[in-house]
């Protein structure tokens, strides 16, 4: 059983391909690499596994449950999460504020718009757990607007992660991130545990290759290459996508 598949999976924009017949599986547990140029594809794919796109053909599923016709809204139910490109927070509100809104997707509360967040006590103590994980619980009532950019991306993998998925996806955690501030992610998303599936976007090479266990190369919206760093790194199509060689 794959925690994760995709069977050729398709995508247009009019007379624009963007992902072409993509073909993967991910086994439970796995870290796997998603790169490729600017273009590839690669946030398109993010965007059609979560069900925000609806793909022209092919499918998606999540431990061999077929959900490519789901809408997105239900796939967090199902044990699946993801954080964004360009971070999409809550700058107004506090950093537990945001974690307990994540939480909060998750309830049935979210039906009640009279609910008063701060007398649910599960969703501040599930909160701000969360939090403790990346190493913020300390920063909690700050307000989000006075935090480092390094801090904002922290606390979107606290969100995505107050909700225990099953499947994390991460779309370029390290982007924009200063040398110290990636040493933080990267130990961050080292210390998660392997109960987690977790599928990343990255260009910052040097420092996701470590993390991954199998990295998949995507160029103009096709799978290039697949393999361990190893196998990928030394294909020669690899250095023809980045290098033009």
């Amino acid at each position: 059983m794959s925690a994760l598949a995709v069977k050729n999976l398709s995508k247009s924009f009019g007379g624009l391909r963007v992902t072409a017949n993509v073909d993967f599986a991910v086994e439970p547990g796995e870290r796997r690499l998603i790169i490729g140029p600017n273009g590839a594809g690669k946030t398109t794919l993010f965007n059609l596994i979560t069900g925000e796109l609806t793909p022209d053909a092919g499918s998606v599923l999540l431990f061999d449950r077929d959900i490519t016709r789901l809408p997105s809204r239900n796939r967090p139910h199902l044990g699946m999460a993801r954080t964004y490109q360009i971070i999409t927070l809550f700058p107004r509100d506090t950093i537990l504020r945001n974690a307990m809104l994540a939480l909060l997707g998750l309830s049935p509360l979210r039906w009640n718009p009279f609910t008063a967040l701060q007398r649910q006590q599960h969703l501040l103590d599930a909160a701000r757990a969360a939090l403790a994980r990346v190493g913020l619980a300390e920063m909690a009532e700050r307000p989000l607007a006075e935090t480092s950019y390094g801090e904002k991306r922290r606390v979107e993998i606290a969100m995505a992660l107050a909700q225990q998925p099953r499947v994390l996806l991460l779309d370029e955690p390290f982007a924009g991130l200063s040398i110290d501030e990636r040493r933080d992610v990267r130990s961050l998303l080292s210390s998660i545990p392997r109960d987690v599936t977790v599928v990343m976007i990255e260009h910052d090479m040097d420092t996701a290759l470590d993390l991954a266990d199998r990295i998949t190369l995507l160029h103009f919206g096709e799978v290039v290459v697949e393999g361990t760093r190893a196998e990928v790194v030394a294909d020669p199509r690899t250095r023809e996508v980045y290098l033009g060689e």
